[in-house]
């Protein structure tokens, strides 16, 4: 939809590469050479296009679908269609001017795929293990799964060598990973992930911002003296990044001194289980942008200085 003085126009086109010349062209009739456009960010389903936007010398902006569904409520919006939220979007746009997109560098897009693709093999294996521990009663099922399982883990072995590759041909992004593995609890798997899902981390103003992109900031729910609802994760931002966090944080707060210590005081002040492996994956993730930052390698002094 394009919000013009007349009223909003609506255009449909086909999302790949042969139909955006028609929204090229359709700009073109509405004699507009610039515009700001806006979309929701849905993974891999509109990034072609926001590439050739880009390309095309046009503002892109990528918003979280969240922020786009508050705008939409704060309008009383009632009409789900795909011209209606078309408009929701471009009001949101226009009245809220988000930031403009860029595209990742095409080292850090190619390990995004790779780590992205590790982790839906292992997904994928898991799942063909859990059917066999469900005694499934046919044995020629189970061998055919055996299998399967062989072909992903073989699969998953040159997806990590791949990885690997990748490190040594980028130093850069090596150097970056090897900053990463000095901090206890993150290992190479886990530094890869990150970089690839939180680009240019130490581009954010301060490690909260990082770990509010990640959506690990806490989630307060108070009201006066009588309402105090339990604290949570806000879990509004990038979910892959708290997944990858889990299990390192929970190895951290036995093998880095300070998640473990935060760790003893959020225990001695009698949070449960799941607030303190939280707020390890907000530390640990605080001591990845902080060594990254510096340029250099953790340092539990320096770090606890800071």
């Amino acid at each position: 939809v394009l919000l013009a003085e007349a009223g909003p126009r609506h255009k449909v086109f086909g999302n790949h590469a042969a139909r955006f010349a028609e929204l090229v062209a359709w700009m073109r009739t509405h004699r507009l050479l610039s515009v700001h456009a806006c979309m929701e960010a849905t993974g891999r389903y509109g990034e072609d296009l926001a590439y050739f936007l880009f390309n095309a010398g046009q503002t892109v902006s990528v918003v979280n679908p969240a922020r786009i569904k508050a705008f939409a409520m704060s309008e009383l919006t009632r009409t789900k269609t795909d011209k209606a939220d078309a408009g929701v979007i471009a009001r949101f746009c226009l009245h809220q001017q988000p930031r403009a997109w860029r595209p990742m560098n095409p080292e850090i897009r190619e390990l995004q795929a790779l780590v992205r693709h590790l982790d839906g093999l292992r997904k994928t294996r898991q799942a063909l293990r859990n059917r066999i521990h469900a005694r499934v009663p046919s044995v020629t099922v189970v061998e055919s799964l055996d299998r399967v399982i062989a072909t992903i883990s073989d699969e998953m072995k040159k997806t990590n060598a791949a990885i690997r590759a990748h490190f040594k041909r980028y130093a850069p992004l090596r150097a970056k990973r090897d900053l990463l593995v000095t901090v206890p609890g993150i290992g190479p798997i886990t530094a890869a992930k990150i970089l690839a899902e939180v680009p240019e981390i130490e581009s954010f103003e301060g490690a909260r911002q990082v770990a509010a992109y990640a959506g690990l900031t806490p989630k307060e729910h108070i009201s006066g003296s009588s309402v105090r609802g339990r604290t949570r994760l806000s879990k509004i931002g990038n979910a892959r990044i708290r997944t990858a966090l889990y299990m390192p944080a929970v190895v951290s707060i036995r093998c880095n001194p300070l998640v473990r210590a935060l760790a003893e005081r959020l225990r001695a002040k009698g949070k449960v289980p799941m607030v303190i492996i939280g707020a390890a994956m907000r530390k640990l993730l605080h001591l990845a942008y902080g060594v990254l930052k510096h340029g250099k390698p953790f340092d539990p002094a320096f770090a606890a200085g800071g």
